[in-house]
């Protein structure tokens, strides 16, 4: 029997992992294993395998934004249609519904600052239940799901004991 938790927890961090290097870490046979991972990905609960690019590192322009949304929920839908016509964007890379003085959290990706600005001003404060947007663009990512994307440097000064 595989552990459901620590299979997804193992390859949360790892979507590269094999199944057979799971099956060792996990202590299960490796087709348990295989067949778990097609039963949650057939559930829903596995959405999708990603990779993680940090993008300041390459030549490719990429401005990322974190969008706080104000918008009235509509009755008997809530925030759910507001929510699938943001995300639909391609430029959008993730929607949260959040607590405190915004409703949503809508983080976008452009080349420019300005293309991104022109997405807010354009194609999100006109929606009909858009009532406010604050805009705060990512300067640096020093943690990005759970992977830290800064060096870390090493103090390589000479210790001086007394």
């Amino acid at each position: 029997m595989v552990n459901r938790e620590e299979l997804l927890r193992t390859i949360e961090k790892n979507s590269r992992i094999g199944v057979d290097e799971l099956a060792v870490m996990l202590a299960a046979p490796e087709i348990d294993v295989a067949n778990e991972l097609q039963k949650l990905e057939e559930e829903g609960i596995i959405c999708g395998y990603h990779t993680m690019i940090d993008w300041s590192k390459t030549s490719i322009d990429k401005v990322s934004a974190l969008i706080e949304v104000k918008v009235t929920p509509q009755r008997g839908i809530g925030f759910d249609s507001i929510a699938e016509r943001i995300y639909k964007y391609p430029e959008v890379t993730s929607v949260y519904l959040m607590s405190g003085g915004f409703d949503l959290m809508v983080m976008l990706e452009g080349k420019t600052l300005k293309e991104v600005a022109g997405f807010v001003t354009n194609k999100l404060s006109p929606l009909d239940t858009v009532l406010s947007c604050s805009t705060h663009f990512i300067l640096q990512k020093y943690k990005d799901h759970g992977t830290i994307l800064t060096k870390k440097y090493d103090d390589t000064r000479e210790k001086i004991t007394p």
